[in-house]
């Protein structure tokens, strides 16, 4: 049942994007580039469901193997995300990463952009932390890449389907919320907070 509902909540935005007739207008660069952030995006749905053991076949040390795997997957669609449309257009990137773009989908996605590349770099220096710490800092960043990765999305009218990108939008939140309940992080944050 799990799968069904992933495949479907992946699969739907991809599908209905590769039939969008504003495809007939962009070149082969800016299609790859676009179709690397809708791919990343649907696979971020995985990473908490993988953490907590919710994927069929993939629980315990394989589904954490799994999650880091896709982390790194997902980290090189959105280095392709942002080449592609370096190559498209470099001043829109530049405004972007500079946070001076009038659009205001670009800051959202730099903002997770940017939280992303500090997980990877979290997740390499995993064993030099406490457990609670690492726990912690990587919850963290995990609420600003998806915060940051609904709200680029879901300003963006492009290629995805609205209703398609909406309901997989709300099941990465969803799906997010019942890892860190799970994990039971926030109980971490009250305990350093008394700590101190």
């Amino acid at each position: 049942m799990i799968w069904t509902v992933v495949l479907v909540a992946v699969g739907s935005p991809v599908a209905i994007a590769a039939q969008s007739p504003l495809l007939e207008w962009r070149d082969a660069v800016y299609i790859i580039g676009g179709f690397a952030g809708i791919v990343a995006l649907s696979l971020m749905l995985l990473q908490p469901l993988l953490v907590i053991g919710d994927v069929p076949l993939l629980s315990g040390r394989r589904g954490r193997r799994a999650h880091v795997f896709l982390g790194l997957a997902i980290t090189g669609l959105i280095g392709v995300h942002v080449v592609g449309l370096w190559v498209t257009s470099p001043p829109d990137i530049v405004d972007a990463l500079l946070f001076r773009s009038p659009t205001p989908f670009s800051a959202w996605g730099v903002i997770a952009m940017w939280a992303i590349f500090a997980s990877v770099v979290l997740a390499g220096l995993r064993f030099r932390l406490r457990p609670r710490s690492f726990r912690l800092a990587h919850s963290g960043l995990v609420v600003v890449i998806v915060a940051g990765s609904v709200l680029h999305a879901v300003q963006i009218h492009g290629t995805m389907g609205t209703i398609s990108k909406g309901a997989l939008c709300g099941l990465i939140g969803l799906a997010v919320a019942r890892a860190l309940a799970g994990r039971k992080v926030w109980k971490l944050v009250f305990r350093v907070g008394s700590a101190r």
